[in-house]
């Protein structure tokens, strides 16, 4: 660690393991969505690329690949979906429950911009304010029932939050596909914004367990500066609850890391780094002035990769645009 516990460092992660995720079955569900499309990967320069989720079905955000396949795996026909969100998961789980014909509510902590909460009600969610962060309003969630469909896991919650994360492996499988088309170095390094550390999980996932010979990207997770979970954790060597403020990654504001993604990302992440809502911010206007819309949350891979270009081994640079500015 270093920086004032902004940076920490893993030499032994590409070295780690884990079982791969069911890539193709995952794949050939959110193909036969409707309005599923494969989201650009867009080069800025040289062997630098932006995977764009801002386009991800009309969502404007990654999330609704993992609660797409985490719905379609628990089956059965509820009667009311529920879960806590900064925003984006939200809105995922409100459009499905909206195509479903099923009622949602959504819970979310202060902060949240209002038209993040817009965007959730006009799928015809139910939203409840939280006064409170981003694990009181999972607390909330937790006890409203019957069917919680949340991304973060804590012991005897692991199912759900499980399957969320598979379904990310489409993302990452679209890369892979998308720098091969292009005639690019397959990925030496992948920058992964994280809030509780799913999709870092799911990252890890996919560029780890691949058999002997396969790529290995570094992989960089960034947080905020005042809420970086992670981080702490990695530093701790245990999973830590930090205190968050207020941040313009409202996406990223979370408090406690997933269970579930704790063991990956201990086992498997080169590298954390946190940044400042002002260097976000010049991440998203650079990125717009590419013609790339990236929210606060989504230009943390940039501000991230400017802070920290050492971490990046041989290959293409990915960064992960994970939301467009409407969230």
């Amino acid at each position: 660690m270093d920086g004032g516990q902004r940076r920490y460092r893993n030499p032994a992660a590409r070295a780690w393991h884990c079982d791969p995720a069911p890539v193709a079955r995952v794949r050939a569900f959110h193909r036969g969505l409707p309005g599923y499309r494969e989201t650009p990967l867009v080069r800025l320069d040289g062997g630098v690329f932006v995977k764009d989720e801002s386009r991800r079905m009309g969502l404007g955000a990654f999330k609704v690949l993992g609660a797409s396949w985490a719905l379609h795996r628990a089956g059965g026909a509820p009667q009311r979906l529920v879960t806590a969100t900064d925003g984006n998961h939200g809105r995922a789980v409100a459009r499905l429950g909206r195509l479903r014909g099923v009622p949602v509510e959504v819970y979310v902590p202060r902060g949240v911009h209002p038209a993040a909460a817009a965007a959730i009600a006009a799928e015809g969610a139910r939203v409840i304010r939280v006064d409170g962060d981003y694990d009181a309003a999972v607390a909330r969630a937790r006890s409203a029932g019957p069917l919680l469909v949340q991304d973060t896991a804590w012991p005897g919650y692991e199912e759900i939050p499980g399957r969320i994360v598979e379904g990310y492996a489409t993302l990452f499988a679209e890369i892979d596909a998308q720098l091969a088309a292009a005639g690019a170095a397959p990925a030496g390094l992948v920058v992964v914004p994280v809030g509780v550390g799913s999709l870092a999980q799911a990252a890890v996932t996919h560029y780890r367990s691949g058999p002997a010979g396969a790529p290995r990207p570094a992989l960089l997770a960034v947080e905020p500066d005042t809420a970086a979970c992670v981080l702490a954790s990695l530093t701790a060597g245990e999973p830590t609850t930090v205190r968050t403020g207020l941040t313009a990654m409202a996406g990223l504001n979370c408090g406690t890391p997933s269970a579930l993604a704790w063991p990956y990302l201990r086992g498997g992440l080169d590298a954390a780094v946190t940044v400042t809502d002002a260097e976000a911010a010049a991440a998203a206007r650079e990125l717009a002035g590419r013609g790339i819309d990236a929210g606060p949350c989504g230009a943390a891979s940039l501000a991230a990769w400017r802070a920290a270009p050492e971490v990046a081994g041989p290959g293409s640079v990915v960064l992960l645009n994970t939301e467009g500015t409407l969230a």
